[in-house]
């Protein structure tokens, strides 16, 4: 499993504008935004467009203002757009709590602000979550007792709690405050 990092979030935000570091910065502070979902330091983000930028998924362009010092404001690439679609679009997203935390409010978060329909992403999401907890399942044995079993219990219960919070998600997202 790869790193859990801002990558696509990132190239999401700049696909909806193009932004300089301290815009982007403030769309992951902002608790009505993405300050709940990510926890991200001005380096760690400074890091992440540089490695965005190396890897061609976005360009930088200095601008000059009268008004404030030059900055550096950043746009998504064709290479980086493909990124993007290709993991907005993922056909089985993890279904580690950890990563529907963050990855599927990201995807969410980044869908809303290109206006795309969320019923396919949380659709995709609910069914991976359906298929980890059936796997689990298949390979609990309810006569076990210990620690194993303790642990298949909280994970279950785990996933079970994802599956009833992604409906409120879907239902939420479908009522006409958010639309």
């Amino acid at each position: 499993m790869s790193a859990l990092t801002p990558d696509e979030t990132i190239l999401g935000l700049l696909a909806s504008q193009p932004q300089h570091g301290y815009q982007l910065l403030e769309t992951f502070n902002q608790p009505d935004h993405l300050g709940n979902v990510w926890n991200l330091s001005t380096s760690q983000l400074y890091a992440v467009l540089k490695r965005l930028e190396r890897e061609g998924w976005i360009t930088g362009q200095q601008m000059i203002s009268d008004t404030a010092p030059a900055r550096t404001e950043y746009a998504i690439t064709d290479a980086g757009a493909r990124h993007l679609q290709a993991w907005l679009g993922e056909e089985h997203p993890s279904s580690s709590i950890r990563r529907v935390r963050v990855e599927f409010l990201s995807r969410m978060y980044v869908a809303q602000r290109l206006n795309l329909p969320a019923a396919p992403i949380i659709s995709r999401q609910r069914e991976s979550c359906k298929e980890a907890q059936a796997r689990l399942l298949n390979g609990r044995h309810d006569d076990a007792a210990g620690i194993g079993w303790l642990a298949m219990e909280l994970a279950n219960a785990q996933l079970e709690a994802v599956l009833k919070w992604i409906d409120q998600c879907e239902m939420a997202l479908s009522s006409p405050l958010h639309k």
